[in-house]
């Protein structure tokens, strides 16, 4: 069996174990660039503690952006939905967390259902280059996409532009019309967003089967759940075993 110093020098060759957190995503990650937290924070101290590595938390507003940072080497590990348009770049494992794709509508929309969206005239607002935006950019087939500026949430965009539909993330969605009575949700999910860690693909396959087999174990073992909870998430965001 591989040592892990030598994944940990494959993973990490600067000595520091330099890792892309999404704060853009509140369900995965929270705080400031500064003093960070999260599901994701918790797995990338353990991957460094395992390996013996100290960490460096890159922290991006995004999605986007955290994946530039790996696929342009300035970061070694990513936390990223699993997507085509990212896998040439990204060896993925299976997912830890599993989250949800809404959208939400005005409370006078005709739009009652996700299969009402997909319609000519229907503008969506997104978050540029995330999951969703990736996902509805590949399976629309009449509706258009509206991206939000550098940083801007789908609603940002959505409420900006009139716009008739707005994409995001179950969580922040559900307080979003909470706060906003004008507007309500599509329950049904249009997505599923299967949250995974990543490294590049210039890895030894070793490097990537530890990834691989620690998240199975921290699934199991209630790491990831109890991570979601510290945070107030649900545990029942957990990923199935791979």
């Amino acid at each position: 069996m591989i040592e892990s110093a030598v994944i940990g020098k494959d993973l990490a060759p600067s000595g520091v174990l330099r890792v892309s957190v999404n704060l853009g995503n509140p369900v995965l990650a929270q705080g400031t660039p500064e003093a960070p937290s999260g599901v994701t924070v918790d797995i990338a101290r353990e991957v460094g503690a395992r390996l013996g590595l100290p960490v460096e938390l890159l922290c991006f507003d995004a999605a986007r952006k955290s994946y530039e940072a790996m696929a342009t080497g300035l970061a070694d590990m990513c936390f990223l939905a699993v997507e085509p348009a990212r896998e040439a770049e990204v060896a993925f494992t299976a997912p830890y967390v599993v989250i949800e794709g809404v959208f939400a509508v005005p409370q006078d929309s005709a739009i009652t259902t996700v299969a009402d969206v997909d319609r000519a005239g229907v503008r969506i607002g997104v978050k540029r280059g995330s999951a969703y935006d990736l996902y509805l950019t590949r399976t629309l087939q009449h509706a258009g996409i509206v991206r939000g500026a550098d940083g801007e949430d789908g609603v940002d965009a959505f409420r900006a532009g009139g716009l008739e539909v707005a994409a995001g993330i179950r969580q922040p969605m559900t307080e979003f019309v909470a706060a906003h009575p004008e507007y309500r949700l599509i329950e049904d999910r249009f997505m599923q967003i299967q949250q995974a860690v990543g490294t590049t693909r210039t890895r030894l396959p070793e490097t990537v089967g530890f990834l691989r087999d620690l998240v199975e174990e921290l699934k199991a073992n209630g790491f990831v759940a109890e991570a979601l909870r510290r945070a107030d998430q649900s545990d029942t965001l957990v990923a199935p075993p791979a």
